[in-house]
């Protein structure tokens, strides 16, 4: 990590785009709780570096860099609180912040809702910094793109687009009441479109992992360009229930909703897919196929995530369905304090356990349903059964007697990830993914499922 020159009050004021190690954070958001003269003060720093480089129509289009950090100074006075952020990391800027930060709190209304700031907690170990990533240089981030782009090219009729990122990443959070917490990270993501000159097929494929050294870019590029191959000239299939094999990112892009979904409030005031007719909620009742576990623990070695939340309490492993029965549901510290149970954070890292079962054995198996890679512009259309209305993209194929005979055109769906988590036929391996509308680390399996509902025909390739 590059230090910054000094520590607040100097004359050389440390850059908002400095890494800080955990001392140096721990330093700065002290002396800027020590500024205050609000009843309470929390004061949140983060930032880092992130290198990336773009390509399209087989050739790289920018590289760059962009290195920022910015805080975030929250004072109260009782149950009145109030928010400011700057990037201004000057002694004037800081002081600024915090001062406006009074003000804005003085005239706040009373906050209902209001927590005390938490103690000093105690967190687990997690390590998501990797040398190799945060030590990465654009000739490593060129030569990455050039596995999609040299094949592309040497194929003569397909056009790549994808984009790299890699960099570091550091939260620190501090308080007037002595808690303290710091997480470095680092992350790497790559996401890639192969489209064919005729403008009839297009394939995606993407890797994300903190360790650059974890993701095999031509693996990722191969099998972009495999499924733009194959996805040319797509037939209209009707629209319908279909047994259907979703690909890990596709996956991750439908059940990752249901982190919007666990809310124990909504449960507890009857506004769930989750709550019981006549009172209370379905916690201890089988909700989905005995197949499915789906749990958050920043610790797993395919999830690596922060170990506390923006409040700084802290996170662990929180299983939120075991073997299809509905195990938690998530619980600020407000409605914890409230139902007298225990705060949890949420799903924003989120693994569902895998089985042993392959693609191929998938196909196999299947006398007539769809493969699908995505999905996308997902949007909710039922909240009280989770529904959800979206898009196949980038490779949607026919299997008739057990094997893939064509490309098809696009379809939208409207469905429901506890339907399908109802209707599991075979689970693959977990893999992590790339990025899905929600964000937060993901790891899903391949999943075959019955009965998927696609309602109509997409003309978008």
């Amino acid at each position: 990590m590059s230090a910054p020159r000094s520590l607040f009050g100097s004359s050389s004021p440390i850059s908002s785009g400095d890494m800080m190690s955990r001392s140096e954070a721990q330093a700065f958001l002290e002396r800027i709780v020590k500024l205050s003269r609000a009843d309470t003060i929390a004061a949140n720093l983060n930032g880092g570096y992130t290198g990336n480089i773009r390509f399209a129509a087989n050739r790289i289009t920018t590289a760059g860099g962009v290195s920022n950090s910015q805080l975030v100074v929250q004072s109260g006075y009782g149950p009145k609180h109030a928010v400011v952020t700057t990037s201004d990391f000057s002694p004037a800027g800081v002081e600024r912040a915090v001062r406006q930060s009074e003000a804005i709190a003085k005239l706040a209304p009373d906050d209902p809702e209001n927590m005390p700031l938490l103690p000093p907690q105690q967190y687990g170990d997690v390590n998501a910094w990797f040398d190799a990533t945060a030590t990465l240089d654009p000739v490593e981030r060129a030569a990455a793109a050039r596995t999609a782009i040299d094949a592309a090219k040497a194929a003569g009729d397909l056009a790549a687009a994808g984009f790299i990122i890699a960099g570091t990443n550091y939260n620190a959070i501090a308080s007037n009441t002595g808690m303290y917490a710091y997480f470095p990270s680092t992350n790497a993501n790559y996401q890639l479109t192969v489209r064919t000159n005729d403008g009839t097929g297009s394939g995606w494929a993407g890797a994300d992992h903190p360790d650059w050294r974890q993701i095999d870019f031509k693996a990722v590029s191969d099998r972009a360009i495999q499924k733009a191959r194959a996805s040319r000239n797509p037939v209209a299939i009707e629209p319908g229930r279909y047994t259907v094999i979703l690909e890990p990112q596709a996956v991750g892009d439908l059940v990752q909703l249901l982190a919007f979904a666990l809310d124990a409030r909504s449960a507890d005031e009857g506004r769930s897919a989750f709550s019981k007719q006549g009172g209370g909620t379905k916690i201890g009742e089988k909700i989905v196929d005995s197949k499915v576990t789906l749990f958050s623990d920043p610790g797993d070695a395919q999830l690596l995530g922060q170990p506390w939340t923006p409040e700084g309490l802290p996170l662990g492993r929180e299983v939120w369905i075991e073997n299809g029965v509905l195990k938690q549901l998530q619980y600020s510290r407000f409605w914890a304090q409230k139902k007298n149970a225990r705060p949890n954070g949420g799903l924003g890292s989120v693994k569902m356990v895998g089985g042993d079962a392959t693609t191929e054995q998938m196909i196999a198996s299947t006398p007539r349903g769809i493969l699908v890679t995505r999905l996308w512009y997902l949007r909710e259309v039922d909240p009280r059964t989770v529904l959800y209305t979206g898009l196949t993209r980038d490779g949607t194929f026919l299997i008739e007697n057990g094997r893939i005979t064509r490309s098809v055109k696009n379809l939208r769906f409207n469905e429901s990830p506890l339907f399908m988590l109802n209707n599991l036929e075979m689970v693959g391996r977990s893999e992590r993914v790339a990025g899905t509308e929600s964000g937060g680390n993901v790891v899903f399996p391949t999943l075959k499922v019955r009965d998927f509902n696609f309602t109509s025909l997409s003309d978008a390739v």
